[in-house]
Protein backbone atom coordinates (compact mmCIF):
# COMPACT_ATOMS: atom_id res chain seq x y z
CA UNK A 1 0.00 0.00 0.00
CA UNK A 2 1.33 3.18 -0.64
CA UNK A 3 0.25 6.19 0.57
CA UNK A 4 3.17 8.84 0.65
CA UNK A 5 3.26 12.64 1.03
CA UNK A 6 6.96 13.18 1.25
CA UNK A 7 8.83 14.32 -2.00
CA UNK A 8 11.14 12.16 -3.62
CA UNK A 9 14.63 13.43 -1.62
CA UNK A 10 16.38 13.56 -5.47
CA UNK A 11 13.30 15.59 -6.61
CA UNK A 12 13.39 17.20 -3.41
CA UNK A 13 16.83 18.58 -4.22
CA UNK A 14 15.87 20.03 -7.19
CA UNK A 15 12.85 21.75 -5.85
CA UNK A 16 15.51 23.53 -3.18
CA UNK A 17 17.64 25.00 -5.95
CA UNK A 18 14.40 26.20 -7.93
CA UNK A 19 13.02 27.97 -4.41
CA UNK A 20 16.25 29.56 -4.25
CA UNK A 21 16.77 30.29 -7.58
CA UNK A 22 13.47 31.96 -7.60
CA UNK A 23 13.76 33.48 -4.74
CA UNK A 24 16.96 35.49 -5.34
CA UNK A 25 17.10 35.67 -9.33
CA UNK A 26 13.16 36.26 -10.90
CA UNK A 27 11.54 37.57 -8.22
CA UNK A 28 13.76 40.83 -8.26
CA UNK A 29 13.46 40.94 -11.98
CA UNK A 30 9.36 41.20 -11.44
CA UNK A 31 10.13 44.78 -10.24
CA UNK A 32 12.07 46.17 -13.05
CA UNK A 33 11.06 44.37 -16.03
CA UNK A 34 7.95 44.67 -17.62
CA UNK A 35 6.51 41.83 -20.45
CA UNK A 36 8.02 38.20 -20.24
CA UNK A 37 6.90 37.94 -23.67
CA UNK A 38 8.29 40.57 -25.46
CA UNK A 39 11.42 39.17 -27.27
CA UNK A 40 12.47 42.10 -28.99
CA UNK A 41 14.55 43.91 -26.29
CA UNK A 42 18.00 42.65 -26.98
CA UNK A 43 18.92 44.35 -23.42
CA UNK A 44 16.40 41.94 -21.68
CA UNK A 45 17.52 38.87 -23.31
CA UNK A 46 21.04 39.18 -22.31
CA UNK A 47 19.93 39.34 -18.94
CA UNK A 48 17.16 36.02 -19.14
CA UNK A 49 19.32 34.13 -21.54
CA UNK A 50 21.91 32.86 -19.09
CA UNK A 51 19.40 32.63 -16.37
CA UNK A 52 17.85 30.20 -18.80
CA UNK A 53 21.00 28.34 -19.27
CA UNK A 54 21.46 27.33 -15.56
CA UNK A 55 17.43 25.87 -15.35
CA UNK A 56 18.88 24.02 -18.30
CA UNK A 57 21.82 23.20 -16.48
CA UNK A 58 19.72 21.43 -13.55
CA UNK A 59 17.77 19.82 -15.82
CA UNK A 60 14.58 21.73 -15.13
CA UNK A 61 14.18 23.82 -18.57
CA UNK A 62 10.16 22.74 -19.97
CA UNK A 63 9.98 19.79 -18.41
CA UNK A 64 6.27 18.83 -19.40
CA UNK A 65 7.92 17.70 -22.76
CA UNK A 66 9.29 14.56 -23.47
CA UNK A 67 13.14 13.88 -23.14
CA UNK A 68 12.88 13.82 -27.17
CA UNK A 69 12.53 17.74 -27.15
CA UNK A 70 14.61 18.59 -24.28
CA UNK A 71 12.05 17.81 -21.26
CA UNK A 72 11.62 15.63 -18.50
CA UNK A 73 8.48 14.67 -19.65
CA UNK A 74 7.33 14.60 -15.57
CA UNK A 75 4.38 13.47 -14.25
CA UNK A 76 1.50 16.03 -13.36
CA UNK A 77 2.85 15.64 -9.54
CA UNK A 78 6.03 16.25 -10.43
CA UNK A 79 5.03 19.64 -12.70
CA UNK A 80 2.54 20.40 -10.29
CA UNK A 81 5.61 21.02 -7.14
CA UNK A 82 7.53 22.53 -9.20
CA UNK A 83 4.96 25.19 -10.68
CA UNK A 84 3.77 25.87 -6.93
CA UNK A 85 7.65 27.71 -6.97
CA UNK A 86 7.38 28.86 -10.51
CA UNK A 87 3.73 30.83 -9.71
CA UNK A 88 5.85 33.30 -7.46
CA UNK A 89 7.09 35.15 -10.09
CA UNK A 90 6.21 36.84 -13.04
CA UNK A 91 9.38 36.00 -15.12
CA UNK A 92 9.93 32.27 -13.89
CA UNK A 93 7.86 30.56 -16.42
CA UNK A 94 9.90 31.93 -19.21
CA UNK A 95 12.70 31.39 -17.79
CA UNK A 96 11.91 27.54 -17.01
CA UNK A 97 10.37 27.25 -20.22
CA UNK A 98 6.87 26.54 -19.61
CA UNK A 99 5.18 29.69 -20.03
CA UNK A 100 1.50 29.71 -20.82
CA UNK A 101 0.23 30.02 -23.91
CA UNK A 102 3.81 28.87 -25.12
CA UNK A 103 3.63 25.72 -23.34
CA UNK A 104 0.07 24.53 -23.87
CA UNK A 105 0.80 25.70 -27.61
CA UNK A 106 4.62 23.74 -27.95
CA UNK A 107 2.71 20.62 -26.37
CA UNK A 108 0.42 20.67 -29.16
CA UNK A 109 2.66 21.42 -31.86
CA UNK A 110 5.23 18.56 -30.43
CA UNK A 111 1.43 15.85 -30.15
CA UNK A 112 -0.22 16.56 -33.56
CA UNK A 113 2.07 18.97 -35.65
CA UNK A 114 3.78 17.85 -39.11
CA UNK A 115 7.47 17.62 -38.70
CA UNK A 116 7.56 20.60 -40.85
CA UNK A 117 5.76 22.48 -38.80
CA UNK A 118 7.97 21.03 -36.01
CA UNK A 119 10.90 22.88 -37.38
CA UNK A 120 9.01 25.87 -38.33
CA UNK A 121 7.34 26.55 -35.21
CA UNK A 122 8.01 24.36 -32.23
CA UNK A 123 12.01 24.52 -31.90
CA UNK A 124 12.24 28.57 -32.10
CA UNK A 125 9.48 28.56 -29.38
CA UNK A 126 11.09 25.57 -27.15
CA UNK A 127 14.46 28.00 -27.68
CA UNK A 128 12.45 30.64 -26.39
CA UNK A 129 13.17 32.64 -29.28
CA UNK A 130 9.69 33.62 -30.11
CA UNK A 131 6.28 33.89 -28.13
CA UNK A 132 2.91 32.15 -29.60
CA UNK A 133 -0.65 32.87 -29.18
CA UNK A 134 -3.76 30.32 -28.76
CA UNK A 135 -6.87 32.17 -30.56
CA UNK A 136 -9.75 30.60 -29.36
CA UNK A 137 -12.47 32.39 -27.83
CA UNK A 138 -15.05 34.45 -29.52
CA UNK A 139 -16.91 38.12 -28.43
CA UNK A 140 -20.38 35.59 -28.50
CA UNK A 141 -19.00 32.31 -27.99
CA UNK A 142 -18.02 32.68 -24.68
CA UNK A 143 -17.20 28.87 -23.42
CA UNK A 144 -19.46 27.37 -25.62
CA UNK A 145 -17.52 26.30 -29.16
CA UNK A 146 -21.14 25.17 -30.71
CA UNK A 147 -21.46 29.05 -31.01
CA UNK A 148 -18.67 29.89 -32.44
CA UNK A 149 -18.78 31.07 -36.04
CA UNK A 150 -15.13 31.79 -37.15
CA UNK A 151 -15.44 29.69 -39.95
CA UNK A 152 -12.21 27.79 -42.06
CA UNK A 153 -13.22 27.38 -46.25
CA UNK A 154 -10.66 24.79 -48.26
CA UNK A 155 -9.83 26.58 -51.53
CA UNK A 156 -7.60 24.25 -53.50
CA UNK A 157 -4.24 24.18 -51.13
CA UNK A 158 -5.35 26.47 -49.35
CA UNK A 159 -7.66 27.73 -46.34
CA UNK A 160 -9.29 30.47 -45.91
CA UNK A 161 -10.04 31.99 -42.54
CA UNK A 162 -12.95 34.72 -41.44
CA UNK A 163 -13.79 35.40 -38.44
CA UNK A 164 -13.34 37.12 -34.87
CA UNK A 165 -11.47 36.24 -31.86
CA UNK A 166 -11.82 37.73 -28.57
CA UNK A 167 -8.85 37.56 -25.51
CA UNK A 168 -6.47 35.99 -28.13
CA UNK A 169 -3.61 36.45 -25.39
CA UNK A 170 -0.28 37.27 -26.80
CA UNK A 171 -1.03 37.89 -29.73
CA UNK A 172 0.46 41.29 -30.35
CA UNK A 173 4.19 39.69 -29.46
CA UNK A 174 3.22 36.17 -31.35
CA UNK A 175 5.32 35.23 -34.25
CA UNK A 176 2.18 32.87 -35.18
CA UNK A 177 -1.05 32.50 -33.82
CA UNK A 178 -2.93 28.70 -33.22
CA UNK A 179 -6.84 29.50 -34.35
CA UNK A 180 -9.73 27.31 -34.01
CA UNK A 181 -12.34 27.38 -36.84
CA UNK A 182 -15.30 25.68 -37.67
CA UNK A 183 -14.40 23.85 -40.86
CA UNK A 184 -17.28 22.10 -41.10
CA UNK A 185 -20.88 23.19 -40.10
CA UNK A 186 -23.11 20.32 -40.85
CA UNK A 187 -22.00 17.78 -37.86
CA UNK A 188 -21.54 18.53 -34.62
CA UNK A 189 -19.13 21.26 -33.30
CA UNK A 190 -17.34 18.71 -31.55
CA UNK A 191 -16.32 17.03 -34.78
CA UNK A 192 -16.43 19.80 -37.01
CA UNK A 193 -13.65 22.35 -35.49
CA UNK A 194 -10.49 22.34 -36.97
CA UNK A 195 -6.94 24.04 -35.64
CA UNK A 196 -4.76 25.80 -38.19
CA UNK A 197 -1.47 27.91 -37.43
CA UNK A 198 -1.31 31.34 -38.70
CA UNK A 199 1.85 33.23 -39.17
CA UNK A 200 2.02 37.19 -37.23
CA UNK A 201 1.97 39.18 -40.51
CA UNK A 202 -0.11 37.20 -42.91
CA UNK A 203 -2.26 39.37 -44.89
CA UNK A 204 -6.03 39.92 -43.73
CA UNK A 205 -4.79 39.25 -39.51
CA UNK A 206 -5.50 42.00 -38.08
CA UNK A 207 -5.43 43.26 -34.29
CA UNK A 208 -8.83 45.43 -34.08
CA UNK A 209 -6.99 46.09 -30.14
CA UNK A 210 -5.41 44.77 -27.17
CA UNK A 211 -7.29 44.82 -24.11
CA UNK A 212 -6.26 45.03 -20.83
CA UNK A 213 -7.74 43.59 -17.10
CA UNK A 214 -8.49 45.46 -14.28
CA UNK A 215 -6.90 48.93 -14.21
CA UNK A 216 -4.62 48.33 -17.38
CA UNK A 217 -5.55 50.97 -20.56
CA UNK A 218 -3.69 48.60 -22.66
CA UNK A 219 -3.22 45.45 -22.04
CA UNK A 220 -1.86 41.64 -24.39
CA UNK A 221 -5.45 39.85 -24.71
CA UNK A 222 -5.91 40.50 -28.35
CA UNK A 223 -9.24 41.25 -29.79
CA UNK A 224 -8.24 39.59 -33.48
CA UNK A 225 -9.62 39.66 -36.94
CA UNK A 226 -9.36 36.87 -39.49
CA UNK A 227 -10.53 38.91 -42.62
CA UNK A 228 -10.22 36.40 -45.56
CA UNK A 229 -6.85 34.98 -44.13
CA UNK A 230 -4.98 32.76 -46.24
CA UNK A 231 -2.90 29.95 -45.00
CA UNK A 232 -1.36 26.84 -46.83
CA UNK A 233 -3.02 23.23 -46.39
CA UNK A 234 -0.05 21.82 -44.59
CA UNK A 235 -1.02 24.71 -41.77
CA UNK A 236 -3.64 22.02 -40.08
CA UNK A 237 -2.75 21.64 -37.42
CA UNK A 238 -4.16 17.94 -36.65
CA UNK A 239 -6.57 16.24 -38.48
CA UNK A 240 -9.30 17.74 -39.89
CA UNK A 241 -12.29 18.36 -37.63
CA UNK A 242 -9.93 17.17 -34.46
CA UNK A 243 -9.55 20.79 -32.82
CA UNK A 244 -11.72 19.64 -29.90
CA UNK A 245 -9.76 16.75 -28.81
CA UNK A 246 -6.58 18.73 -29.68
CA UNK A 247 -7.98 21.51 -27.67
CA UNK A 248 -8.93 18.99 -24.27
CA UNK A 249 -5.33 17.58 -24.59
CA UNK A 250 -4.13 21.01 -24.47
CA UNK A 251 -6.41 22.28 -21.67
CA UNK A 252 -6.66 19.59 -18.90
CA UNK A 253 -3.07 19.49 -17.56
CA UNK A 254 -2.94 23.61 -18.26
CA UNK A 255 -5.45 23.87 -15.56
CA UNK A 256 -3.74 21.73 -13.29
CA UNK A 257 -0.23 24.09 -13.58
CA UNK A 258 -2.18 27.18 -13.31
CA UNK A 259 -3.89 25.93 -10.08
CA UNK A 260 -0.45 25.11 -8.64
CA UNK A 261 0.94 28.82 -9.70
CA UNK A 262 -2.78 30.29 -8.14
CA UNK A 263 -1.36 28.63 -4.92
CA UNK A 264 1.95 30.39 -4.85
CA UNK A 265 -0.05 33.47 -5.07
CA UNK A 266 -2.11 32.40 -2.29
CA UNK A 267 0.58 31.88 -0.71
CA UNK A 268 2.11 34.91 -1.23
CA UNK A 269 -0.55 36.71 -0.24
CA UNK A 270 -0.89 34.65 3.35
CA UNK A 271 2.61 35.65 4.18
CA UNK A 272 2.01 39.41 3.75
CA UNK A 273 -0.80 39.02 6.18
CA UNK A 274 1.26 37.20 9.20
CA UNK A 275 3.73 39.53 8.35
CA UNK A 276 1.36 43.04 8.52
CA UNK A 277 -0.35 40.63 11.47
CA UNK A 278 2.56 40.35 13.24
CA UNK A 279 4.02 44.15 13.00
CA UNK A 280 1.10 46.18 12.92
CA UNK A 281 0.54 48.03 16.67
CA UNK A 282 -3.28 49.00 17.23
CA UNK A 283 -3.46 50.47 21.05
CA UNK A 284 -4.38 46.75 21.94
CA UNK A 285 -1.14 45.92 20.75
CA UNK A 286 -0.35 43.77 17.26
CA UNK A 287 -2.85 42.71 14.97
CA UNK A 288 -1.89 39.25 15.71
CA UNK A 289 -2.89 39.56 18.97
CA UNK A 290 -6.78 40.17 18.16
CA UNK A 291 -9.27 37.40 17.72
CA UNK A 292 -10.58 38.54 14.36
CA UNK A 293 -7.38 38.74 12.95
CA UNK A 294 -6.42 35.06 14.09
CA UNK A 295 -10.07 33.81 12.69
CA UNK A 296 -8.70 35.13 8.99
CA UNK A 297 -4.89 33.97 9.62
CA UNK A 298 -6.66 29.98 10.42
CA UNK A 299 -9.46 30.24 8.01
CA UNK A 300 -6.75 31.15 5.28
CA UNK A 301 -4.54 28.56 6.77
CA UNK A 302 -7.10 25.58 6.26
CA UNK A 303 -8.38 26.70 2.65
CA UNK A 304 -4.90 26.81 0.99
CA UNK A 305 -4.08 23.40 2.35
CA UNK A 306 -7.40 22.08 1.47
CA UNK A 307 -6.90 23.11 -2.01
CA UNK A 308 -3.41 22.23 -2.22
CA UNK A 309 -4.32 18.83 -1.36
CA UNK A 310 -7.08 18.86 -3.94
CA UNK A 311 -4.76 20.10 -6.88
CA UNK A 312 -1.92 17.38 -6.07
CA UNK A 313 -4.59 14.58 -5.56
CA UNK A 314 -5.83 15.04 -8.69
CA UNK A 315 -2.04 15.53 -10.54
CA UNK A 316 -1.57 11.92 -8.81
CA UNK A 317 -4.70 10.97 -10.37
CA UNK A 318 -3.86 12.00 -13.67
CA UNK A 319 -0.26 10.40 -13.42
CA UNK A 320 -1.99 6.84 -12.31
CA UNK A 321 -5.06 6.88 -15.39
CA UNK A 322 -3.15 8.76 -17.85
CA UNK A 323 -6.50 9.86 -19.44
CA UNK A 324 -7.78 13.41 -18.36
CA UNK A 325 -11.27 11.83 -18.89
CA UNK A 326 -10.92 9.30 -15.73
CA UNK A 327 -10.15 12.54 -13.83
CA UNK A 328 -12.67 14.86 -15.96
CA UNK A 329 -14.70 15.70 -12.27
CA UNK A 330 -11.42 16.27 -10.11
CA UNK A 331 -10.01 18.68 -12.79
CA UNK A 332 -13.52 20.37 -13.13
CA UNK A 333 -13.13 20.25 -9.11
CA UNK A 334 -9.74 21.71 -8.91
CA UNK A 335 -11.08 24.70 -11.67
CA UNK A 336 -14.13 25.63 -9.63
CA UNK A 337 -12.55 26.03 -6.08
CA UNK A 338 -9.52 28.14 -7.38
CA UNK A 339 -10.93 31.36 -8.14
CA UNK A 340 -12.63 31.40 -4.36
CA UNK A 341 -9.68 30.73 -2.30
CA UNK A 342 -7.28 32.69 -4.16
CA UNK A 343 -10.23 35.83 -3.87
CA UNK A 344 -11.05 35.11 -0.28
CA UNK A 345 -7.32 34.81 0.68
CA UNK A 346 -6.26 38.04 -1.05
CA UNK A 347 -9.30 39.81 0.54
CA UNK A 348 -8.30 39.09 4.29
CA UNK A 349 -4.64 40.15 3.48
CA UNK A 350 -6.08 43.03 1.86
CA UNK A 351 -7.83 44.14 4.63
CA UNK A 352 -5.67 43.46 6.86
CA UNK A 353 -3.56 46.08 5.09
CA UNK A 354 -5.97 48.70 5.63
CA UNK A 355 -5.93 51.34 2.73
CA UNK A 356 -1.99 50.69 2.33
CA UNK A 357 -3.85 46.98 1.12
CA UNK A 358 -6.05 48.95 -1.79
CA UNK A 359 -3.37 50.73 -3.09
CA UNK A 360 -0.75 50.09 -5.33
CA UNK A 361 2.16 49.84 -3.45
CA UNK A 362 1.09 46.31 -2.29
CA UNK A 363 -0.22 43.75 -5.57
CA UNK A 364 -3.52 42.56 -3.88
CA UNK A 365 -5.85 44.62 -5.73
CA UNK A 366 -3.98 43.08 -8.93
CA UNK A 367 -5.00 39.96 -7.16
CA UNK A 368 -8.03 40.56 -6.64
CA UNK A 369 -8.59 41.09 -10.99
CA UNK A 370 -6.66 37.85 -11.18
CA UNK A 371 -8.81 36.13 -9.12
CA UNK A 372 -11.94 37.10 -11.27
CA UNK A 373 -9.78 36.60 -13.89
CA UNK A 374 -9.44 32.88 -13.21
CA UNK A 375 -12.98 32.30 -12.73
CA UNK A 376 -13.02 32.88 -16.09
CA UNK A 377 -10.57 31.23 -18.21
CA UNK A 378 -10.06 28.14 -19.50
CA UNK A 379 -14.00 27.85 -18.57
CA UNK A 380 -16.30 29.66 -16.37
CA UNK A 381 -16.61 28.28 -12.91
CA UNK A 382 -20.39 27.58 -13.38
CA UNK A 383 -19.64 25.59 -16.36
CA UNK A 384 -17.08 23.21 -14.16
CA UNK A 385 -19.23 23.34 -11.53
CA UNK A 386 -22.25 21.75 -13.92
CA UNK A 387 -19.41 19.53 -15.32
CA UNK A 388 -18.43 18.46 -11.47
CA UNK A 389 -22.54 17.57 -10.96
CA UNK A 390 -22.84 15.93 -13.57
CA UNK A 391 -20.14 13.36 -13.28
CA UNK A 392 -20.86 12.97 -9.57
CA UNK A 393 -24.75 12.01 -10.03
CA UNK A 394 -23.56 9.28 -12.33
CA UNK A 395 -22.40 7.05 -10.10
CA UNK A 396 -25.67 7.50 -8.04
CA UNK A 397 -27.87 6.75 -11.41
CA UNK A 398 -30.03 3.62 -10.31
CA UNK A 399 -29.15 0.29 -12.63
CA UNK A 400 -31.46 -0.29 -15.66
CA UNK A 401 -33.60 -3.57 -15.10
CA UNK A 402 -32.98 -4.20 -11.07
CA UNK A 403 -35.97 -2.39 -10.34
CA UNK A 404 -39.92 -2.12 -11.86
CA UNK A 405 -40.32 1.02 -14.47
CA UNK A 406 -40.71 4.02 -13.04
CA UNK A 407 -39.68 3.07 -9.11
CA UNK A 408 -37.01 4.18 -7.38
CA UNK A 409 -35.60 2.29 -4.17
CA UNK A 410 -34.97 3.33 -0.89
CA UNK A 411 -31.87 2.33 1.07
CA UNK A 412 -33.57 -0.09 2.95
CA UNK A 413 -34.94 -1.09 0.15
CA UNK A 414 -31.84 -1.93 -1.72
CA UNK A 415 -29.93 -3.41 1.07
CA UNK A 416 -33.12 -5.99 2.06
CA UNK A 417 -32.60 -6.51 -2.11
CA UNK A 418 -28.76 -7.51 -1.39
CA UNK A 419 -29.36 -9.68 1.53
CA UNK A 420 -32.35 -11.01 0.48
CA UNK A 421 -30.76 -14.91 0.64
CA UNK A 422 -29.44 -14.34 4.02
CA UNK A 423 -32.46 -12.68 5.58
CA UNK A 424 -34.64 -15.46 4.37
CA UNK A 425 -32.01 -18.12 6.25
CA UNK A 426 -31.56 -15.80 9.38
CA UNK A 427 -35.71 -16.19 9.60
CA UNK A 428 -36.17 -20.02 8.53
CA UNK A 429 -33.29 -20.42 11.61
CA UNK A 430 -35.19 -18.74 14.07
Amino acid sequence: MAWDFETDPEYQKLLDWADEFVREELEPLDLVLHDPYDKSDPRVQAIIRPLQDRVREQGLWACHLGPELGGKGYGQVKLALLNEILGRSRWAPSVFGCQAPDSGNAEIIAHFGTESQKDLYLKPLLNGEISSCYSMTEPHGGADPTLFTTRAVKDGDEWVITGEKWFSSNAKHAAFLIVMAVSDPDVSAYEGMSMFIVPAGTLGLEIIRNVGVGGEREGSHGYVRYDGVRVPAENLLGAEGGAFVIAQTRLGGGRIHHAMRTIAQVRKAFDMMCERALSRQTRYGPLSKLQMTKEKIADSWIEMEQFRLLVLRTAWLIDKHQDYKLVRKDIAAVKAAMPKVFHDVVQRAMHLHGALGISTEMPFSAMMVGAQALAIADGPTEVHKITLARQLLREYEPVEGLWPSGHLPTRREAARARYADLLELEVGNS
